[in-house]
């Protein structure tokens, strides 16, 4: 069976990405001055601060010396490895006033935490659900727009209401632009949340969509090793592209965007779509083959279970190709939806769009949205809330296949 201990985690990054450096480090070099001028001396509060993408901005961020650094999320154990992370690196935690606190983002103690703290100047938002699978039946759905939607908007009117957030930033994702998802969908009602519910006087608020982060935490990559690990077939859905960053990058890219985007800005990577956007088959074969095994495609998944063990005898392994029917799904990655205007962002490797304000929050759907997740009885209508976000978004095309991700391997 394979061995976990043989892994090389750098040698799988530059795999998957097909560069050996970051594309996104020039840019933080470049503009070094221009990020510690906005940093230093401030006071930061990252809000999903422990998974992939926050701990990674806030560790970067760290290094800019800022006058506070706080960090929220639900997660202890994710807060207790940021600690460790940022206190084992080889300079060490250069912050003075650095907390962890494992708060929900959106529940009253987060309100009155903001009340009684002092004025965060840069508040970076990274709480979100963010998986297609989370859409799988009305209960999810719920939580979902609940955590993307509703405490979003309760969190926003605490910062204005107590003076935080002169530059404000939340992570958006490939999947708002011209979004196939409900997932995609409430990220696109979210980016209308981080720019008009109000910023403080003269602030700044940007955010960012973002490529699939190799090798994060719930990642299909990820999934890749704890499957090899428990001597599990691979799967990966047939004819779906995806852009890849590392984890490194992601937190390049969200400092960049964060710190020096423009109001009204979401940010996205500039990748290339011949060159960069992979085809999931050929990654899931071109890791299997770093790892010194040989990929066999199978489009039965108890056939792939059962063919296991003889292959693996054989330095093989089963890769389940699946049929990309499930609700949600898209086959490829954008990052600019329709009737959205690309921008100059000032950087190399990053761009922009302006935000295009849905009818969402005037037309009602929020509300009703809030009404929705706070009740504890009436009906719950899944089709009503689809046909409600459609009637409020521009470009989403919802896609209802009566499959979900937890339906398949």
């Amino acid at each position: 069976m394979f061995e976990a201990a043989s892994i090389d985690q750098a040698a799988l990054d530059r795999l998957v990405l097909g560069r050996a450096q970051s594309q996104f480090l020039p840019d933080v070099v470049q503009n070094d001055a221009a990020l510690r001028d906005v940093v230093q001396g401030a006071r930061i509060l990252v809000v999903g601060g422990g998974g992939t993408i926050g701990s990674a901005t806030t560790a970067l961020i760290s290094r800019f010396s800022p006058a506070a650094l706080h960090v929220v999320d639900q997660s202890e154990n994710y807060l207790a490895e940021l600690v460790r992370d940022v206190r084992g690196r080889s300079e060490g935690l250069t912050v003075s006033d650095f907390r962890t606190l494992p708060l929900d983002y959106g529940a009253p103690i987060m309100g009155r935490f903001l009340a009684e703290a002092k004025p965060y100047d840069i508040v970076l938002n990274f709480a979100a659900l963010k998986h297609v699978r989370s859409e799988k039946d009305v209960y999810s759905l719920l939580q979902m727009i609940d955590t993307n939607v509703v405490r979003h908007i309760r969190f926003k009117r605490w910062l204005q209401d107590h003076g935080h957030a002169r530059r404000y930033f939340a992570v958006s994702t490939d999947k708002a632009a011209n979004p196939t998802s409900l997932m995609g969908a409430s990220k696109r009602l979210m980016e209308d949340i981080v720019f008009d519910i109000a910023v403080s006087q003269g602030g700044i608020a940007t955010s960012a969509r973002f490529a699939n982060v190799a090798f994060s935490n719930g990642s299909l990559l990820q999934g890749f090793m704890y499957r090899l690990s428990k001597g599990q077939p691979l799967a990966v859905p047939r004819d779906t592209r995806r852009y890849f960053v590392s984890q490194a990058e992601s937190g390049e890219i969200c400092t960049l965007a964060s710190l020096l985007g423009g109001h009204d800005q979401v940010l996205f990577p500039l990748l290339d779509p011949v060159s960069q956007l992979q085809p999931l088959e050929d990654v899931a074969q071109r890791v299997l083959m770093q790892l010194g095994l040989e990929a066999v495609p199978f489009d039965d998944e108890e056939a792939a279970r059962a063919a296991l063990p003889s292959l693996a005898a054989g330095k093989r392994w089963p890769l389940l190709l699946t049929p990309l029917d499930t609700s949600g799904e898209k086959p490829y990655e954008e990052f600019v939806g329709h009737g959205e205007r690309v921008l100059e962002s000032g950087l190399q490797t990053l761009g922009a769009i302006e935000h295009v304000p849905s009818a969402a929050l005037a037309g009602g759907v929020i509300t009703m949205l809030e009404d929705a997740v706070s009740r504890v009885d009436g009906d719950l209508d899944k089709p009503a809330i689809v046909a409600a976000i459609q009637s409020a978004i521009p470009g989403f095309s919802h896609r209802e296949t009566g499959r979900n991700l937890d339906q398949r391997l």
